[in-house]
């Protein structure tokens, strides 16, 4: 085979790949625009733990006596309050312990100590809410005699929290999809999603709701001789989950 015709194959080898390399590399006049949208959704969803709050609070003149005293006392009040949440969830915890001594400013001298009180605080966390004001009512007359206050909150962990997700995801994702139809275009990629959120709004207790709300503490080891029980209904939370969709549209 002469060289005129090796030349030739080869020329005629490097326009056919020339070609294909032409074709598949083609320009694309096909725009791109990109998007970003807001998905945002709402719920009422029941909480599903309550968080309690109370304190022992003791005096005396020495600081011993009223540390003693504290101690006894708050004892009692732990071993009130397990009896009532034996077969629950429950996470019991000291939040803060104090002692101080109580002086006297108004002497006109320098201050003088009275005596002492002694403050310690403990955090119930529980996943039965009707046993609120039960614990309320063991823990006062078991020694507690200071309130601070009662949360009820939805856990991380929470299916409604995946399911406001959901929800604000799709809500996003049919906007993209109402502006890509409004453009002429259609949806080609999800570039970015970010999640966000805004924590759910805290509801106080509601003491002054049904007495059927109280757990039945018949057959407990706690001793609970009032006639009337602290009532404490959970209500519900606003929970408000946010999702922002950036997208590519082909138009």
């Amino acid at each position: 085979m002469n060289t005129t015709i090796l030349k030739a194959i080869a020329l005629a080898a490097f326009l056919i790949l020339l070609a294909v390399a032409l074709y598949v590399y083609r320009p694309n006049h096909s725009t791109y625009t990109r998007i970003t949208v807001l998905g945002d959704s709402q719920a009422k969803i029941a909480p599903d733990t309550a968080v309690i709050t109370f304190s022992v609070v003791t005096q005396g003149k020495q600081a011993v006596d009223a540390q003693q005293q504290n101690a006894t006392k708050s004892e009692a009040v732990k071993k009130a309050v397990e009896a009532i949440t034996a077969d629950a969830k429950t996470e019991i915890k000291t939040s803060n312990y104090s002692l101080n001594p109580e002086q006297d400013y108004y002497s006109g001298k320098m201050p003088k100590i009275l005596g002492y009180e002694v403050r310690n605080t403990v955090t119930v966390s529980i996943d039965k809410l009707d046993r609120v004001g039960a614990i309320i009512d063991a823990a006062t007359t078991a020694g507690a005699n200071s309130i601070q206050g009662i949360q009820f909150v939805i856990g991380e962990n929470s299916p409604a929290q995946g399911a406001a997700l959901a929800l604000a995801t799709q809500q996003a994702k049919a906007k993209a999809e109402s502006v890509a139809a409004s453009l002429g275009g259609k949806i080609v990629r999800v570039v970015q999603t970010i999640e966000g959120g805004v924590p759910p709004q805290m509801v106080d207790a509601d003491y002054y709701g049904s007495a059927n709300a109280t757990a039945n503490t018949a057959g407990l080891a706690i001793d609970m001789k009032r006639e009337i029980r602290t009532p404490v209904q959970a209500g519900e939370q606003i929970v408000r989950s946010q999702v922002i969709l950036i997208v590519d549209i082909a138009i």
